[in-house]
C-alpha cells in the first residue's frame, strides 16, 4: 500500500515536489494511478506512515491537495 496525494493543478504538484525536496520528505511525483480520477494528472506517492508529516508540511507551506488515497501503486 502507498499513500497517494492528488492535486487540482500542476503548479500545486510541483510546489509539493519542491517543498518535499527542500525538507527531505518521503515520496516522489508519479502519474495519477488509473483507479483514481484527479485534476492535473500528477500525484505525490509516499509510504502510508508519512501521511501526518506530509500533511503538516503542506499546511506549513501552503500547498493544497485535491484528495488523499491509500492504494496499491
Amino acid at each position: 500500500m502507498r499513500l497517494v496525494i492528488t492535486f487540482r493543478t500542476t503548479a500545486e504538484a510541483m510546489a509539493m515536489e519542491r517543498v518535499c525536496r527542500e525538507q527531505q520528505a518521503d515520496g516522489r511525483l508519479i502519474p495519477v494511478p488509473r483507479s483514481i480520477s484527479a485534476g492535473c494528472g500528477l500525484a505525490w506517492c509516499a509510504a502510508p506512515q508519512s501521511e501526518e508529516a506530509l500533511m503538516q508540511l503542506m499546511r506549513e507551506h501552503g500547498v493544497a491537495c485535491e484528495a488523499v488515497y491509500s492504494c496499491l501503486v
